[in-house]
């Protein structure tokens, strides 16, 4: 899943697009260098930012959707957690929501998806990414990340989504210290029991800056051997900034994996 931030506060500045029309070619060159989904978010949600309004949001997000579906049938994902956005954005041809908010946010977007029928990526988070990394204490960061992505499960099956269209995300770096992260890599394997496909995020994210010293534009290798770690352990699909470096890990793994 390539990453496409119509953002000018995404944390890695080299993720971030400006104008419709490069965002569209990125999306283009993505799925050229080995990209099977395009993800595109309007809004940052690193440590710290703040909500745009669901207009702005739409203004960001919503032409480059429609710009790459003119010219690719690639899976197309929408980074966002609003359902006025993610009506709009299914309009526009995006196959995926992917829900920072797991459904937490009690703003109705279940219904959204499934009266559209798309798929849900259902990530964990413990309150809203402005306030999140107040909220890192756990007793047991592994089982307590598992048993609330169960609820968030439990609430999308409910709403009538079907769970063949469910992804599940542990969402590192959202809410956990950099131990926490690695923990939840570490045992990936537990989640991947729940018998859904395991998303993971971990590109060029602060907790490899606080085991190796590097800023984000450094960050490459360090996430190489981290996605190649996920993949290993039972990552589907891995989000990245770096396709073409993530196209080939992901060959390499699975060429030992299935030998």
């Amino acid at each position: 899943m390539g990453i496409i931030n119509v953002s000018p506060d995404s944390f890695y500045e080299g993720s971030r697009v400006h104008e419709t029309g490069c965002a569209v070619e990125r999306a283009l060159l993505f799925e050229d260098l080995g990209a099977d989904i395009i993800d595109i978010g309007g809004e940052s949600t690193r440590p710290g930012s703040g909500e745009i309004t669901t207009e702005e949001e739409k203004r960001r997000v919503l032409p480059v959707l429609e710009g790459i579906r003119k010219r690719s049938s690639i899976t197309l994902s929408v980074d966002t957690y609003k359902p006025e956005v993610a009506t709009e954005a299914v309009d526009c041809g995006a196959e995926i929501v992917n829900d920072i908010s797991g459904l937490s946010f009690d703003n109705g977007l279940e219904d959204v998806v499934a009266k559209a029928g798309v798929y849900i990526v259902l990530m964990h988070i413990r309150g809203r990414p402005s306030d999140m990394q107040q909220h890192v204490g756990y007793d047991d960061v592994v089982d307590e990340v598992s048993q609330e992505l169960d609820r968030s499960i439990g609430k999308a099956v409910l709403s009538g989504i079907g769970k063949d269209r469910i992804i599940i995300d542990p969402g590192i770096g959202f809410a956990k210290t950099a131990a926490q992260n690695v923990e939840i890599l570490k045992n990936l394997p537990k989640l991947k029991t729940k018998g859904y496909p395991l998303l993971v995020g971990l590109s060029r994210k602060s907790f490899l800056g606080k085991y190796t010293g590097l800023e984000p534009e450094n960050r490459l290798v360090p996430t190489v051997a981290a996605n190649a770690i996920a993949i290993l352990l039972g990552a589907d699909i891995i989000r990245v900034h770096d396709v073409r470096e993530a196209s080939e890990t992901v060959k390499i793994v699975d060429a030992i994996k299935h030998s």
